[in-house]
């Protein structure tokens, strides 16, 4: 049964379809035949073959008088299925001969063990002819860390984040793509993030909730609402209280220290306080101070 990552994968290159022909130039450097339209045709390939290969998605690219110029076969692959290895040669032999122009067979495959297996070379028999797909995988894929750049190409960005958030560079790559769902409406941005924090293992889900809750306790919303959401109301509340509390006590430490005798209205104003940022700059105000006031301005 398809899952939500393989049906995301499928939607955003249905939904932009140029991104398929765009991504095989800039990425694998391959000359796209010189086209006006790209269209979602995969209905009459279901026409044709029968259900055990049905492709994902196909596309027709098209010339300004409407001549048909290149079919691109898109499939999304999250695991290894040797069967595969038989269906995509059919996909491109009965949309070849339906179509008559060249077909193509785009793998987008996340995981790099199974963009290497994706990008073996079909022998179809006795080496007298052969199929290799194009598989847009980590190895192809760029770790896209400019959040400008990810506003520019979202879907890019998207794909760079499912295959490289777990990386190295990982936080940052997601924090990129997380930017560049700010331009989308919140459904489609709802779907990507879904995309892109279930691909994310335990260490690096753990390092992106501690960046949000910390975001959100300095009171800089950068993330949308729903990873915001990532983290528990709950627990942040407490976090925050405890960081808050931990400030409050280093001032009155630091005073009682410096000598420095509190009214009744300046200890409640301490207790009042809620902003981190200016009870930082209360315990800097305390070297060299010699009354509350000089503290508290």
């Amino acid at each position: 049964m398809p899952t939500l990552e393989h049906n995301a994968l499928v939607e955003m290159f249905r939904e932009h379809p140029e991104l398929a022909p765009r991504l095989l130039a800039t990425l694998f450097h391959v000359e796209v035949p010189p086209h006006a339209s790209v269209a979602v045709v995969e209905s009459s390939l279901d026409q044709l073959l029968p259900v055990e290969f049905r492709a994902d998605l196909v596309l027709e690219l098209r010339d300004e008088n409407d001549a048909l110029v290149l079919a691109i076969v898109i499939e999304v692959q999250r695991d290894v299925d040797p069967d595969k290895k038989f269906s995509w040669p059919a996909y491109v032999a009965v949309v070849r001969a339906r179509k008559r122009c060249g077909t193509i067979v785009l793998v987008v495959a996340p995981d790099a063990g199974v963009a290497a297996w994706a990008g073996e070379n079909i022998d179809l028999g006795l080496g007298r002819g052969n199929v290799e797909p194009l598989v847009l995988g980590p190895a192809v894929v760029p770790e896209i860390t400019d959040p400008a750049d990810a506003e520019q190409e979202t879907e890019l960005a998207v794909l760079s984040a499912v295959a490289h958030g777990n990386g190295p560079s990982g936080l940052t790559v997601v924090q990129a793509a997380l930017a560049g769902l700010g331009r989308l409406d919140q459904a489609h941005a709802m779907v990507y993030f879904q995309l892109i924090w279930n691909g994310l293992r335990e260490p690096m889900r753990q390092a992106l909730e501690a960046l949000v809750m910390e975001r959100q306790i300095e009171g800089e919303a950068t993330f949308p609402p729903f990873v915001q959401k990532l983290v528990d109301r709950g627990k942040l509340e407490g976090i925050r209280e405890g960081e808050l509390k931990g400030k409050r006590d280093t001032l009155l430490r630091l005073l009682a220290r410096a000598g420095i005798v509190l009214t009744e209205n300046e200890s409640a104003r301490i207790q009042a306080c809620t902003d981190i940022a200016t009870l930082d700059r209360w315990i800097d105000n305390v070297l060299g101070a010699k009354t509350a006031t000089e503290v508290l301005s």
